[in-house]
């Protein structure tokens, strides 16, 4: 693993707003008695009514009361849905530093702790559960809407079901009951990978990876060998999903390293839109146009950078890289104030262009995939295909409709015990000072978004062609012992120059070109820097900017 660039201005601006945030929390709540719900009731006590910490799980007891949809079920009914123990922690990187209501992650167990596979409300079995608690959202729907349309278009989209929760006595409010992310038939559907699975067809499948924040006890994962954008140095970290990173063996890290560096590869190269030898050869492209219409739709803050999955499955199954599952939208919808802001226009996709000093930024596959001009008509007819079925205006706001009006009592109580509503909450767009402002906020929200997407889609056409830009260079040789030569294509008469920077992003030498004309051009760079990986970042006095890898291996 390389070392991790420091934190930019908008996270320190972030972090120094937390004491006042902490402190505002503590006197946002009160005491609420649950006696009655047309939700299911989660009753969690731990040993002693200890504190649930961040991690490790601890034990707890889990009972659940639930009769059916739309059955009331109250808090003198018997456990009817699960009655035993669980080990549960605190989940949430953000959340849970600022938000006294917070998130839950818990495993059903047997008494001898053993795994227990159990059906809850509905959902297949499993024993990996997910409770989010809605804080900043308001409507407490948007992650609900958002895993709810993705699971009408993706392979797969995390169930959900709205909950009350009590724990250790307290009521705590209406919560989101989902599934985690994991490898599973019923969950992501692919090839199990086991650690003595080293070799043929077994090592090329069973793989999900993410972008995300790092955080937990303990992750791996490999840097990519470009850089995440234009202008760029540091590449974007990838991190096993599955298998875990102290279960995936070294033989299947090589694999999925070799795999995404020759994608990425294709994907600098000129030839990176060929249809048979181009990214297509790598990627599931039905997968990632669903992934960007959901993206899009809610044009979430956190898009394509953080808690961003994608999966592979072995060759002999369908061994394409696709993307998903989606997950957290809690900045999504018109929900964020800051970089992209609450206005329904603008592409998610462009975060870096609209918030260029973040220090998560959205990696460059997107913005490649957007020159390739057959990439665009697909994605326009694919949207407007699922504009007349499943993501027309009626299914949109027939789940946003039903969604609030089954919270409409127990949001009551949620707002009761946080009492928020006429506050802002990091990062709040918009203060309703009712549920009812905050839903019709979504519901106008998302209205003009999707007229947005749908003006913009149709602009998007077969003819458009990729911009005149410098064709990407050739390096060679690379790796390089003494001399190396960068390759470059000018359309226009420029200036060039060249800015090598080690793995630490720490500036290493600069290279002038000293001709200026168009065409085809090459300049040498003699040196004896020590062995190890390097980024080459060539800027055109046109404003272009190519950047690449480069190795040093000589004596």
């Amino acid at each position: 693993m390389g070392i991790l660039p420091q934190r930019n201005l908008t996270i320190m601006k972030f972090i120094s707003i937390l004491p006042v945030l902490f402190l505002t929390a503590i006197h946002l709540c009160a005491q609420v008695d649950l006696t009655t719900s047309n939700l299911p009731i989660l009753i969690i006590e731990t040993e002693n009514g200890i504190d649930i910490p961040d991690e490790p799980k601890i034990d707890a007891q889990l009972g659940i009361i639930w009769n059916g949809d739309g059955e009331i079920n109250s808090m003198d009914d018997p456990f009817n849905n699960y009655d035993g123990k669980i080990a549960i922690e605190k989940r949430g990187a953000s959340s849970q530093a600022i938000f006294p209501k917070v998130g839950y992650a818990f495993e059903t167990r047997n008494d001898d702790d053993s795994n227990n596979n159990v059906s809850l409300l509905g959902f297949p079995d499993e024993n990996d559960w997910v409770l989010h608690g809605p804080y900043s959202d308001k409507s407490l729907i948007r992650n609900a809407l958002s895993y709810i349309l993705a699971g009408r278009i993706m392979e797969y989209a995390p169930r959900v079901k709205f909950c009350e929760v009590v724990l250790n006595g307290d009521y705590i409010g209406v919560y989101l009951f989902t599934e985690k992310i994991k490898r599973d038939a019923d969950r992501v559907n692919i090839s199990s990978l086991n650690p003595e699975e080293n070799a043929g067809d077994e090592l090329t499948g069973g793989y999900i990876l993410k972008f995300d924040k790092n955080q937990g006890v303990g992750f791996d994962g490999f840097y990519s060998q470009y850089p995440a954008m234009p202008g760029g140095v540091i590449g974007t970290f990838f991190q096993y999903h599955y298998p875990k990173f102290d279960e995936i063996s070294s033989q299947q890290k090589t694999y999925i390293q070799n795999y995404i560096s020759e994608l990425e590869d294709v994907l600098q190269s000129p030839q990176f839109a060929d249809e048979q030898d181009g990214y297509r050869k790598y990627l599931d492209m039905p997968s990632f146009y669903q992934y960007l219409f959901i993206q899009e739709i809610g044009r979430n803050v956190d898009g394509y950078r953080l808690s961003t999955y994608f999966y592979k499955d072995k060759d002999s199954v369908n061994g394409k890289l696709k993307f998903g599952p989606i997950w957290d939208f809690n900045l999504a919808f018109g929900n964020v104030d800051y970089c992209i802001g609450s206005g329904s226009e603008g592409w998610a996709k462009d975060f870096n262009d609209v918030c260029p000093g973040d220090f998560w930024v959205v990696h460059f596959w997107w913005s490649r995939l957007w020159q390739d001009p057959l990439f665009k008509q697909e994605l326009k007819e694919y949207w407007q295909d699922l504009r007349t079925a499943e993501l027309s205006d009626d299914s949109v706001f027939q789940i946003i409709d039903s969604l609030g009006s089954l919270l409409e009592e127990p949001a009551q109580r949620n707002f009761e015990r946080w009492p928020v509503l006429d506050q802002y909450v990091w990062p709040n767009g918009f203060v309703g000072g009712t549920y009812e402002l905050e839903l019709d906020y979504l519901q106008n929200w998302t209205t003009d978004r999707l007229a947005w997407l749908d003006e913009n889609m149709e602009l998007l056409s077969s003819i458009d062609s990729v911009p005149s830009e410098p064709v990407n260079p050739t390096v060679q040789p690379n790796p390089f012992s003494g001399q190396v030569t960068f390759k470059y294509d000018c359309p226009n008469n420029e200036n060039v120059r060249i800015e090598i920077y080690d793995v630490q992003g720490r500036f290493v030498e600069e290279l002038v070109d000293p001709e200026t004309g168009i065409g085809l051009r090459a300049l040498d760079w003699k040196t004896n820097i020590p062995n190890g990986i390097y980024f080459y970042k060539i800027k055109f006095s046109s404003g272009k900017t190519a950047v690449g890898k480069l190795v040093r291996n000589g004596s």
